[in-house]
């Protein structure tokens, strides 16, 4: 997906939907049209739709520039929703032979999962906290026991009843305060991304009747239990001001605390775990800043623990009398560094924690009373350094966390308690599904608190995981994570998905998820490559992936799906593509480059409209997001760079590939007429008689439906649609078979 920038201290979260219909207006050409695309009886479904051409100039750096699908911005215009109800009508008809299929690939997933189910219960001062699910229903209840987690429970807020009759729902912030008795929880109810935040007395179980709009998704309490310190977004949905309120008051009342004006700049809150400190951290896409109060001096101004500079990014968290900042300044990799609270933004006073290394990357620290784990990627893997601190200082041995597979996925847990001996971590591989440890700080001892269960019959000894090297054309080798059922042919006779994002720097680790057991039952090979513009191999991996660098993104993915055809695993007639958001951008940008090497290409919510998304202000991230694709405004050098790539101006007369394309109406990331513009495009260009379709989520935003049982039916639509345009039997073995 687009995401904001990622602040290290606290990553800024995403989520999406809405239902929204337009009225008839006066006769008129867009009217008539409107009427003509209607939703045609099936006969006549099976006609793709094609979109009115309306040629929109425009002119930058003396290129002139001529969008026929422009229009398709405007949702007021009654032709521009009747044309996305044409293309999901047709998609419907078009795919009606595969609803068979997606019954029994629905069927299949929602047979591995445990409907009646519950996370862990996490520990914060006297009460265990958690969310259950139920069976049957969508969205999670959220609980807490007193004393011990298997004390009696208190259901602090019920997701199915706040959802009920809604065709979206989301939960963004849950904040309980640090006393226990005020939560604090936001709603949004379109996919738009703008909550509205609810205050709950947990003495009385009354809902207070003060709410606030438009709030996004951190947010912190003061010591005093009282004042709460939230979120708000811009028109562009950019969250720019922090405010500081008093829960029950007449939130007209609430006060400015910080107000970011610099478009570049993104804005979230927290509190230190020591809960000493209430964090403003602020990140553009190469600068970072944070400032802090006293969690006990709620009405204190915020100043920055380090003022920002350009290029400088860092993050902080707190013990004793030291901040301990996280930070790329003089080091590509990032290091950790120790500074007094009183003097942290003389640098002179600063001491190196952990040095800056070339083969490991520091991607975050968690601090204790008595040890910090950092977070690191070495190899192109994540690892968990734990240091035993001697005294107030940060000192003291070192020792990592042994991990059992080659490939895999592990990262910090839930760990509210500042003085605690024992460290949550997540962990997963391609094979083995997600898992809870307690890690014992002292005797280095784990204990696995939960595996996620995976109903009927999954044994992990009938699969194989392995990483494999692909070159690439600028002598780089780029790492692809596999699996696949033991026994599948390696002939080129396999059916194989390929996934790829490689952007933002965030980092596509092989997890676990059930629903590829589909696939992988039907013989498919599952395949993540890990490309550059990702974070997988370090900071540089990502930095040679951005900006002018970013065709090396587009790059890699070809000649990992080429090594994966050399090395026979699949061949170009097996092979399918799948990708989201900026993941979309390199499927669009794939297909263009080399549209015979997939048979079928996914692309969801697709940034493929690159030089009209990022030459218009008023579109949310656009500002922020120049530092990220460079400005085609002020640069004609990156206007032509980013021209020479961007999907929907490079479309051609030329065969593609079967295409699925998906968009969300309300989406705030990836505006709905980005894959619009590109599927009308590419069906007036395009000289192949593959399917290519066009979904759109009428409820919707950036994440798809919101419901549990709704995000299946979206996943198994979309593995239909590759089986069946890949040509594979419907032969699925199950996981206790031979």
């Amino acid at each position: 997906m687009r995401f904001p920038p990622i602040v290290r201290a606290a990553a800024l979260l995403c989520a999406a939907l809405v239902v929204s219909r337009l009225a008839g207006c006066a006769e008129s050409g867009a009217q008539r049209e409107a009427v003509s695309y209607g939703l045609p009886p099936a006969a006549a479904a099976v006609r793709p739709p094609v979109a009115q051409k309306r040629p929109h100039v425009s002119t930058l750096h003396g290129d002139r520039r001529s969008d026929d699908y422009f229009w398709l911005r405007d949702r007021n215009d009654p032709a521009t929703i009747a044309y996305l109800e044409a293309e999901n009508a047709y998609t419907k008809a078009a795919l009606a032979h595969t609803e068979g299929l997606q019954e029994t690939l629905y069927g299949e997933m929602l047979g591995r999962i445990k409907q009646d189910d519950s996370t862990p219960p996490t520990r914060r001062g006297d009460y265990w906290y958690y969310t259950r699910t139920v069976e049957g229903r969508p969205y999670s209840v959220y609980c807490r026991r007193k004393g011990s987690p298997t004390g009696p429970e208190e259901v602090l807020l019920d997701g199915n009843a706040l959802g009920e009759g809604k065709p979206y729902f989301r939960v963004g912030v849950f904040d309980v305060s640090p006393d226990h008795t005020m939560l604090a929880y936001s709603v949004d109810g379109t996919g738009a991304e703008r909550y509205t935040m609810f205050f709950k007395d947990l003495r009385t179980g009354k809902t207070l009747e003060q709410t606030i709009p438009d709030t996004y998704y951190s947010s912190a309490w003061a010591m005093d239990n009282r004042t709460f310190f939230y979120v708000t977004v811009d028109a562009a949905s950019r969250p720019e001001k922090l405010w500081r309120y008093t829960v029950g008051s007449d939130p007209s009342t609430a006060a400015v605390a910080h107000h970011e004006k610099d478009e570049k700049y993104f804005l979230s809150v927290g509190r230190t775990r020591s809960d000493r400190f209430i964090v403003c951290a602020l990140a553009s896409t190469n600068t970072s800043e944070a400032r802090a109060i006293p969690a006990d001096r709620p009405g204190a101004e915020f100043s920055p623990v380090v003022p920002r500079r350009q290029d400088v990014e860092y993050s902080v968290d707190h013990r004793g009398d030291q901040w301990v900042i996280v930070t790329n300044e003089g080091a590509v990799n990032f290091k950790v560094m120790a500074a007094p609270v009183a003097t942290s933004a003389d640098r002179a006073t600063w001491k190196t924690v952990i040095p800056h290394r070339d083969d490991a990357t520091v991607t975050g620290v968690d601090l204790f009373a008595r040890q910090m784990v950092v977070s690191e990627r070495v190899g192109g893997l994540p690892t968990l350094r734990v240091r035993t601190l001697a005294g107030a200082g940060l000192e003291g041995p070192d020792h990592t966390i042994a991990m059992p597979e080659p490939a895999y996925v592990a990262s910090p847990g839930a760990n509210p308690e500042f003085d605690t001996a024992v460290y949550r971590f997540n962990y997963s591989s391609l094979v083995t599904p997600g898992s809870v440890f307690d890690y014992d700080l002292a005797s280095r001892t784990r204990t696995l608190v939960k595996e996620q269960p995976v109903l009927g019959g999954y044994d992990r000894t009938k699969y194989a995981s392995e990483r494999v090297w692909a070159p690439t054309r600028d002598g780089k080798r780029i790492p692809v994570s596999l699996v696949y059922r033991k026994g599948t042919p390696r002939d080129g006779s396999a059916p194989c998905l390929l996934n790829g994002y490689g952007s933002y720097g965030i980092s596509y680790d092989p997890s676990f998820s059930s629903n590829n057991l589909s696939l992988l039952d039907r013989g498919f090979v599952v395949a993540i490559a890990h490309i550059r513009g990702g974070a997988e191999m370090g900071r540089g991996w990502y930095e040679d992936g951005r900006l002018r660098n970013k065709k090396n993104t587009f790059n890699d993915f070809v000649d990992a799906a080429d090594h994966l055809v050399k090395e026979r695993y699949t061949s170009p007639d097996r092979l399918a593509a799948i990708g989201g958001s900026a993941g979309g951008l390199l499927m669009g940008a794939v297909t263009n480059m080399r549209p015979d090497l997939f048979r079928v290409v996914v692309a969801a919510v697709p940034f493929v409209d690159v030089i009209n998304t990022m030459i218009d202000e008023t579109i949310p991230l656009t500002v922020n997001e120049w530092e990220q694709w460079g400005n085609p405004v002020t640069s004609e050098g990156d206007y032509r760079y980013m021209l020479s790539y961007s999907p929907y101006d490079n479309v051609a007369p030329k065969r593609y590939p079967n295409m699925l394309v998906l968009a969300g109406l309300n989406d705030p990331r990836v505006a709905y007429w980005e894959p619009a513009k590109w599927t009308a495009k590419l069906r007036a260009l395009k000289t192949d008689d593959n399917l290519l379709v066009l979904r759109t989520n009428m409820g919707a935003g950036h994440g798809g439906a919101s419901g549990r049982f709704e995000r299946l039916r979206e996943v198994a639509l979309q593995d239909a649609f590759i089986i069946d345009r890949l040509g594979v039997s419907d032969g699925a073995r199950t996981a206790s078979a031979r």
